[in-house]
């Protein structure tokens, strides 16, 4: 589009291409600097429909005038640039490969002559032109970061599909066999220099192998369900494993998908997949772009865009479609579940689906996993195995003690279903639970048997339970300790087996051996000084298992430093539980002088942007951004705050200090420093982060926070330095030693490594 005031050139309206000035940004004949910027513009453009293939004038009342009289259009001609954006886009990527595929040509040449020449298979000669496993090893050969043979086969597939590579019997999958042809359409690309020529090599090859996944990918889904190879079916699951329409589903469903959904691209905006009321015959994710729905009666319902199905209730139901899908974009692809196939997989799970019902009601669901399905999945008696879908923590916990194996380990990479329960039971039961539930286990008698089989069920299940307590003391290790509930547990489990005489000379038999076992296994180490104090029974971690912990480790119940500002940028530090909610940290507050009642708290970044708090969350000091800080004040002073300070960062650097330090010295420091900090995040919190610790009560994700927050420190030291140098040969190099810095820890501490 183009717009300008009469009788004087045009200037572009528009999105700003390569080159071009910032949109709204006039040219020639500009508005006057006396008209707020894009005022007048911004009211046309936006009152009226304007069809791109037009030039536009703006017509005023007077010569220079700040109201609009009207709006000119004539039609662009063929020569003019056209402004279909998106056209455009899609034009100019396949320029870009086109011109990949040439510097790719040219640099097969000039390495390998003989790749590209007359050939003949089966009595017909085919000219200028190479076979797809030549082509696949002179790719391999530039060493351009091209790794495997199916990478290469990607770069092939992006090229054949842009029309850089052309099949000579015109198929569109490339192949890598020697009996399968393909030329470089055009003429033989010019040499160019050797610098130029390596820079775009790079570059284009880097473009290539960036697209080639999605290009295999997308072959693999046009091929007929019947075609696809075992190694394109794992293509298609691993796509599945990204797309939230199917994020609910099991794995083996979702490897079943893949043998059976449909490729459907549709190239128009506007076209409609299907109409209310047609009858039910498949389902629909969509791939790429959008739809809209609409219904009798209501209009546009709802937008649905890339990851969202539609078309499932209807072959539920098997009833007519309840909306019309009308295409919102150009090139949308879709992934398509026929009827058939839909309702046969719905029926394997349901045949595959156990449900066990207590009381009328359903207390555990288990799925049926096909082998090699995935470890995630409980042994149970018999041939087959079990995944556990939903069920009551009760039941859960049932199941796992029964499904455990003589040698059960948390950290076993075959069998997770321990250390799954064991890092996720906080999450739907409680410390008090669990206990109550083991202690109900370990007291639990049959009903009936004999006196032998009586006293083996009990033996059983009590190594059953030791051994479950023992995999969690170790997965833990000091954190059950700060648990009142898990110690008092704890003494009172090993007064109960003291109790048994039976049970306790097994243990004294089984559980040295087992001991040594974990030793070769994870090798010796040094107790934690809480373990050695403790007379720990035999069944529990000893001193040759280590448990995991660190100095600097910030435990639930632990006190942290809360820095909370007033506007005046006076600061008050308060020393509360990591885990205090703000509710907590307000009643503190408000013993302190200069108290005002109606205050809240509020974090603020380095830019002045208030945030406020919820009087429910949790841990807000550690969960501060790296430039943030928590300021106190009335609700109607958030919008007068400024920054404190500290938080506009240094005035001057620290490059004449760092001079001082050798670029090892200081990577060893930072280095040290990390793996404290990296040992200690335990495991729980990675879960408990993701789900939020404020739906959790007495858990802290504090350590892995302050981890993370690690890394933005880093890099904005680095960028914070260079950028506080003003000498552009001491920032050189401060720059060469960032670099040394950098490359020190990958070659330093074996175990940061």
């Amino acid at each position: 589009m183009k717009v300008g005031w009469p009788g004087e050139s045009p200037w572009r309206v528009g999105l700003a291409a390569d080159g071009s000035p910032a949109l709204g940004a006039a040219q020639v004949g500009g508005l006057p600097d006396v008209v707020p910027e894009g005022t007048l513009l911004n009211m046309v453009l936006k009152r009226m429909h304007r069809p791109r293939s037009c030039s536009y004038q703006l017509l005023l009342e007077h010569q220079r005038p700040s109201r609009i009289q009207g709006l000119r259009w004539t039609p662009l001609t063929d020569s003019e640039e056209s402004l279909d954006f998106s056209v455009s886009l899609e034009q100019a990527s396949v320029e870009r490969v086109l011109r990949a595929g040439k510097q790719l040509h040219r640099q097969l040449l000039a390495t390998c002559p003989t790749l590209i020449r007359d050939r003949k298979y089966h009595l017909r000669l085919y000219r200028q032109c190479c076979s797809g496993r030549e082509l696949v090893d002179g790719i391999l050969a530039l060493g351009l970061g091209v790794h495997s043979r199916s990478q290469a086969v990607g770069i092939c597939q992006v090229l054949l599909d842009e029309g850089a590579l052309c099949h000579v019997k015109h198929d569109w999958t490339f192949q890598d066999r020697d009996t399968q042809f393909y030329r470089f359409p055009g003429p033989e690309p010019e040499p160019v220099g050797i610098h130029e020529l390596e820079e775009e090599l790079v570059e284009a090859v880097a473009l290539l192998s960036q697209r080639g996944p999605d290009a295999l990918l997308t072959v693999a889904l046009r091929k007929p369900p019947g075609q696809r190879t075992d190694e394109e079916l794992d293509l298609i699951f691993e796509e599945l494993l990204h797309i939230k329409a199917v994020a609910h589903l099991s794995n083996s469903v979702k490897r079943e998908l893949a043998a059976v959904l449909l490729f459907e691209p549709h190239s128009k905006a506007g076209t409609v997949l299907f109409s209310q009321g047609d009858k039910g015959t498949s389902w629909y994710i969509i791939w790429k772009g959008s739809v809209n729905v609409v219904t009798h009666g209501k209009g546009l319902v709802t937008t649905l865009h890339e990851g969202d199905d539609f078309g499932q209730l209807a072959l539920v139901n098997d009833a007519p479609r309840a909306a019309t899908i009308i295409l919102r974009e150009d090139n949308c692809h879709f992934l398509r579940v026929d009827k058939q196939d839909f309702n046969r997989i719905i029926k394997d799970v349901e045949a595959k689906t156990m449900r066990l019902e207590e009381h009328g009601k359903v207390v555990l669901v288990l799925e049926r996993a096909s082998q090699g399905a995935g470890p995630s999945r409980p042994p149970t008696p018999g041939r087959n195995r079990y995944t556990v879908m939903s069920g009551t923590p009760e039941k859960i916990l049932e199941l796992l003690l029964e499904a455990m194996r003589p040698d059960s380990s948390a950290h076993d990479p075959t069998e997770t279903f321990l250390s799954d329960f064991l890092l996720t039971y906080s999450v739907f039961m409680p410390s008090a639970q669990l206990c109550a539930a083991l202690l109900h286990h370990f007291h639990a008698e049959p009903s009936g048997g004999s006196e032998q089989e009586h006293s083996t069920y009990i033996c059983n299940k009590r190594q059953q339970i030791l051994r479950l307590v023992s995999q969690w003391v170790a997965l833990y290790g000091p954190m059950l300790y700060t648990d009142p509930v898990a110690t008092s547990f704890l003494q009172k489990l090993s007064d109960l087996v003291s109790r048994d005489t039976r049970l306790c000379i097994l243990l004294r038999e089984q559980w040295p051996e087992r001991r040594r076992h974990h030793r070769l296994e994870n090798g010796c180490g040094n107790a934690s000084p809480l373990m050695k104090a403790r007379n720990m029974p035999v069944w529990l971690p000893g001193q040759d298992q280590p448990l995991p912990s660190s100095n600097c480790a910030i435990r639930v119940g632990d006190k942290v430093p809360y820095d909370i500002c007033r506007p005046d940028h006076s600061v008050l530090t308060l020393k509360l539980p990591v885990t205090a909610s703000v509710r907590e940290v307000m009643a503190a507050l408000a013993q302190e002088d200069g108290w005002t009642k109606g205050q809240v708290l509020v974090k603020v970044n380095s830019t002045g942007h208030a945030i406020g708090l919820q009087p429910e969350a949790r841990g807000v000091a550690t969960s501060l951004g790296l430039n943030e800080r928590l300021f106190v004040v009335n609700p109607q002073e958030v919008h007068e705050l400024t920054p404190h300070p500290e938080q506009l960062g240094p005035t001057v650097g620290s490059a004449e200090g760092l001079d001082l330090v050798s670029a090892k010295d200081l990577a060893g420091q930072l280095t040290d420093h990390d793996w404290s900090l990296f040992n200690s995040v335990h495991q729980v919190e990675l879960i408990h982060y993701v789900l939020g610790p404020q739906h959790l009560r007495d858990v802290t994700t504090a350590n892995l926070e302050r981890f993370m927050r690690r890394f933005n420190e880093l890099q904005y030291w680095v960028a914070t330095e260079l950028c506080l140098c003003p000498v552009p040969g001491l920032r050189a190099q401060l720059l060469r030693k960032f670099i040394k810095l950098a490359a020190h820890p990958r070659r330093g501490s074996a175990g940061y490594t």
